[in-house]
């Protein structure tokens, strides 16, 4: 495992980190501390959850597996989402209660890293960041984040912050991956501009690059892509098509098309951690094998031959 300081910190963080929304909702807490204990195995210290997840559920597990050894952990979560019909969104008197509630399901007194997990058009940014400046300076989150952004959204925000000496956000939470590359329109060259890391998630979008769905194939029984009608949309002719496209470059490589996915984020400059989520120990290993060989130049090409026009 390699390990980097994520820019703007002094947080040091695994290359590869763990996504925590699969406990509480496809595996149980038992099943939770597996995964944690084979991550911690395999270097894995950057843990990423939300209060929504499992409705504070993925916190209480992930808290429950780190006991007594939180101290080797860097812990991400996330408010602003939905926890109720009234428990939402970035009001500061909110804010203050979502981190004292998440606080208290992960069994710690500090978040190493706080995401505003989407924008709340109905509050002001600089009431948002003001609330996050008191925990910041309460001792209760160190560093502050965003998620779901757009470009105008992240240059507002460190404006603000800058202008009003309050927290910048340092990195933020998107969507990027060889079958979703929107986001190098504008969103990560204001993430440049801005001084934020990205934190890519889906970065095997949601399974597709892996190669086990294909088109004109009924979804393996039980899958997200199955048992999921969000996930099932996704999975596009167009996407499909792609994912197609790209098991021919993998084969030509002599490359699983998942290790090749994961490597080609890992190259990005941009990236210090590749976010991915695992339900099992044997899953974990193989996230992190997948960093463990490079792309080669003439890779990195073929990939974004293949991808560019996406």
């Amino acid at each position: 495992m390699k390990y980097t300081t994520l820019p703007g910190t002094d947080l040091t963080v695994s290359t590869v980190s763990l996504g925590c929304n699969n406990f509480g909702s496809r595996i149980d807490r038992e099943q939770s501390r597996a995964v944690v204990d084979a991550a911690f195995e395999h270097g894995i210290t950057f843990f990423d959850t939300a209060d929504i997840y499992s409705t504070g559920e993925s916190e209480r597990q992930l808290g429950a597996a780190l006991a007594g050894r939180r101290e080797q952990a860097v812990v991400a979560t996330k408010f602003g989402g939905p926890m109720s019909d009234t428990d939402r969104g970035s009001a500061p008197d909110y804010v203050r209660r979502a981190c004292d509630a998440s606080l208290q399901r992960l069994g710690t007194d500090h978040i190493d890293l706080y995401y505003q997990h989407m924008p709340d058009p109905q509050v002001p940014i600089e009431d948002t960041l003001g609330a996050l400046d008191d925990l910041v300076r309460a001792g209760k989150v160190r560093y502050t984040a965003c998620s779901n952004v757009t470009a105008d959204q992240i240059t507002h925000a460190t404006g603000t912050a800058t202008a009003r000496n309050l927290p910048r956000f340092v990195a933020a939470q998107i969507e990027w991956n060889l079958l979703e590359r929107k986001a190098e329109d504008t969103l990560i060259p204001a993430c440049e501009e801005n001084g934020l890391a990205v934190i890519p998630f889906y970065p095997l979008a949601a399974g597709l690059l892996t190669g086990k769905y294909r088109k004109n194939t009924a979804f393996p029984a039980g899958s997200r892509f199955d048992s999921s009608d969000y996930f099932a949309a996704t999975a596009t002719d167009t996407a499909l098509d792609r994912v197609e496209e790209l098991l021919t470059v993998a084969d030509r490589l002599g490359r699983p098309l998942s290790e090749l996915a994961m490597a080609w984020l890992d190259a990005q400059p941009q990236i210090p951690s590749v976010l991915v989520g695992s339900k099992t120990p044997e899953q974990v290993a193989r996230n992190v094998a997948h960093l463990q060989r490079p792309l080669t130049a003439d890779e990195e090409e073929a990939l974004r031959s293949a991808t560019t026009a996406y």
